[in-house]
């Protein structure tokens, strides 16, 4: 494995920090800004916006620089953002920082995720995905308890200006290690908006709305795994960071065995694994009035949402590729986080109304169960033999 795909992975553990920190940043920030935790709550749809429209403005803005030009590019106006929002006092300013990082981060993913077939291969496409995405994964581990424990020490704006301080760090090596190559390099003359077409594939458009789904349930039930674990009767503050790196830890043992195994089984942990996704959040959902169970439940929903999730990634790029060779990682970043926006925000009208944050645990099992109907579905139609969202390796 080229050794630019792991400075990649570095990256993306920065970004990945600052996308899911907000999970144990929530009270600490409404109460600096006086503003309600479901108002900072939206601050995770405001990112995950800016990365929808992000993606593929800027796949099509940077689809033909070299990879180490785009990279460092986008890196560098992420730390920047995080440097302007660990000091603001406006909390407007604060939501347009996530807005310009989010975008950033966009960037910086789509570029990435598209050159993966011409920076390994496509026999590697799984397993490299499974390193880059372990950088999210890495960042649940060490990185959220981090900002999480940061920010309860030091107040919040101490975990953004880490993650300004690590951003910066990686930067470096990103600019000397990664290829020049690899982004545009084997761009055709054809427009870009008439890569969209691919989405009229039908094993492009399911894994995509698959991938919507799987996502929405998963920052459906993140953004309040903190706010569930706080309210437990009988449990202290350090348990918050805690159930955070244990999302993250099962979240890397999911994303490596994928790694592991999409390249030959996509088809079946795909098909497997949303009907999974079901069952984990239900339970984590009934169990959520215990420590114990919370803990249990959540090293095992970080492993199957992110195992599911890293494999629908690897589908995307791997079906849209031949046909839409830019657009193809901006694709996968945009269906994974148009879930990220839809998920809080209905997560956020059930816990408001029921006023108990482990509604969000039971949107994402029903969300789950919509994205399994859909895979069970198409894979009737095709037939069982048949690949239900696009995953042709054998």
């Amino acid at each position: 494995m080229p050794i630019g795909v792991f400075v990649l992975a570095a990256a993306v553990f920065a970004q990945g920090t600052s996308e899911f920190m907000m999970s144990g940043l929530l009270a600490r920030t409404a109460a600096d800004f006086a503003v309600s935790l479901g108002t900072v709550g939206l601050l995770t749809s405001v990112y995950a916006v800016g990365m929808v429209l992000g993606a593929p403005t800027m796949a099509a803005t940077a689809g033909r620089w070299p990879l180490r030009r785009s990279a460092t590019t986008f890196l560098a106006l992420f730390c920047v953002a995080h440097i302007v929002g660990a000091v603001t006092t406006d909390f407007a300013v604060l939501v347009a920082t996530r807005a310009v990082a989010a975008v950033a981060n966009a960037g910086f993913l789509a570029i990435v995720l598209a050159a993966l077939p011409r920076l390994v291969g496509p026999a590697l496409l799984g397993r490299a995905t499974s390193i880059i995405v372990s950088g999210v994964t890495v960042a649940c581990i060490a990185g959220v308890p981090a900002g999480t424990l940061l920010g309860q020490l030091w107040g919040w704006r101490s975990a953004f200006a880490a993650v300004a301080v690590v951003s910066a760090a990686v930067l470096i090596p990103v600019a000397s290690m990664v290829p020049r190559d690899g982004a545009g390099a084997d761009a055709s003359d054809r427009s870009m908006w008439s890569e969209w077409a691919v989405l009229g594939v039908r094993e492009v458009r399911s894994a995509v709305v698959v991938g919507v789904l799987v996502n929405a349930a998963t920052f459906a039930a993140f953004t309040y795994l903190g706010t569930i674990a706080a309210g437990i009767a009988g449990t202290t503050r350090g348990w918050v960071p805690l159930v955070l790196a244990l999302f993250g830890l099962g979240s890397f043992v999911g994303v490596t065995l994928t790694g592991r195994y999409s390249d030959r089984r996509g088809r079946s942990i795909i098909t497997v694994g949303t009907v999974g996704l079901v069952g984990v959040w239900a339970l984590a959902a009934v169990t959520a009035h215990t420590i114990a169970g919370v803990a249990v439940m959540t090293l095992l929903t970080g492993a199957a949402a992110f195992g599911v999730g890293s494999a629908l990634i690897a589908t995307i790029v791997r079906t849209a590729a031949p046909t839409a060779p830019r657009l193809a990682g901006a694709m996968a970043t945009t269906a994974l986080n148009i879930g990220a926006v839809l998920g809080p925000m209905v997560a956020g009208v059930a816990v408001d109304r029921t006023q108990t944050p482990v509604a969000a645990l039971w949107c994402a099992a029903g969300t789950a169960a919509v994205a399994a109907v859909i895979v069970q579905f198409d894979r009737a139609r095709r037939g069982p033999a048949a690949d239900p969202v696009g995953v042709g390796a054998r």
